[in-house]
């Protein structure tokens, strides 16, 4: 499947852009997955083994958040237009709604003084706090404060933690059985950054935020093998079902396929990313640390790329064009199979 897109990334590899690479092709129920490359390469190089776990960074916002916000909606305890100030009457705006904060058109201000040394409670707290800027569902502009501020919401209603709730109502129906916040085996986690500070980063989360606010974070903190993420990507291929577990109502996955922004230029949908193929849109998110999905319900298929390209340096200007151009290579690739 896809030759050309597995020689870019053959490529990739070439060129040191990541140390090593996981990817998978989905074709409705068939599925092709190759891993390439290293685990390490500090303190000593490492092959990269099957059922490694990734930190899968931002790709939580759409894997957790934004599913299990969707799972509340069908409950009938949000809705998108429902302001953020109707669940957290400590932020200071009433103007800012649900749908804002999913599709990045809030315009936090995002700054926080000291953020790194702040407890969980104080940089909650904080986060909170923030004010909308006078873009406010003008103009997209991606951050992980929205998903976050997301995750608090989703406490307050369930009076569990992100995590917790991950746990019950998406991983256990979905026997993401390896998937979680806290791996117990460090040496099964594909390491990120040689850190100035905290040295090789391994087992532990990458993204500083999630770093402190632990299971309590929206945006990030997602340890996961493909396999976990591929039973993710059929229950959404399949509009919301898979293997017998209903996560989402069909017509809940046909919704995210719109634009819910309202930006012209900017097509974003709840949590998720958009693509044209054709007449349809497609589903796709990335992470900081090296990944990214791409779904596209409407034709049952999926790519799926798990790196840890930060290890051991975060070059992210060469890493976004190089995956840009990757990704065009794979939808490019993709509508000339259609045309087959």
């Amino acid at each position: 499947m896809y030759p050309e897109t597995r020689n870019k990334i053959a490529e990739m590899l070439k060129d040191a852009v990541f140390p090593g690479v996981s990817y998978t092709f989905i074709d409705k129920d068939k599925t092709e997955t190759r891993l390439i490359g290293s685990a390490a390469i500090l303190p000593e190089r490492e092959s990269l083994r099957e059922g490694m776990l990734y930190d899968v960074a931002s790709l939580t916002k759409v894997i957790v958040t934004t599913t299990l916000l969707l799972q509340l909606h069908e409950e009938g305890k949000i809705s998108f237009e429902d302001p953020v100030q109707d669940y957290l009457p400590a932020f200071p705006s009433g103007a800012v709604t649900i749908r804002q904060l999913l599709t990045h058109t809030s315009d936090l201000k995002g700054y926080i003084k000291n953020r790194d040394a702040l407890s969980a409670e104080q940089l909650a707290a904080a986060l909170i706090a923030l004010e909308p800027a006078e873009n406010l569902g003008k103009k997209v502009v991606y951050t992980d404060t929205g998903l976050i501020l997301a995750g608090f919401i989703i406490e307050k209603l369930t009076g569990k933690t992100v995590a917790e709730n991950f746990e019950k109502r998406i991983k256990q129906p979905l026997a993401m059985t390896e998937s979680s916040y806290d791996p117990t085996e460090p040496m099964r986690c594909v390491p990120t950054q040689n850190h100035p500070t905290r040295g090789v980063i391994r087992g532990m989360v990458h993204d500083p935020k999630a770093l402190v606010l632990g299971g309590h974070c929206g945006s990030a903190g997602l340890f996961a093998p493909m396999q976990d993420l591929i039973r993710f990507s059929q229950m959404m291929l399949h509009f919301g079902e898979w293997e017998g577990q209903r996560i989402l109502r069909k017509e809940t996955v046909q919704a995210l396929l719109r634009d819910w922004g309202s930006v012209p230029g900017q097509p974003r949908s709840l949590g998720w990313n958009l693509f044209h193929e054709g007449d349809d849109f497609v589903l796709w998110h990335t992470g900081y640390t090296g990944t990214f999905m791409i779904l596209d319900p409407t034709r049952q298929k999926g790519f799926l790329l798990l790196s840890n390209r930060v290890h051991l340096q975060d070059h992210r200007p060469e890493w976004i064009a190089v995956r840009d151009e990757l990704i065009s290579v794979y939808l490019k690739e993709s509508a000339e199979e259609k045309e087959k």
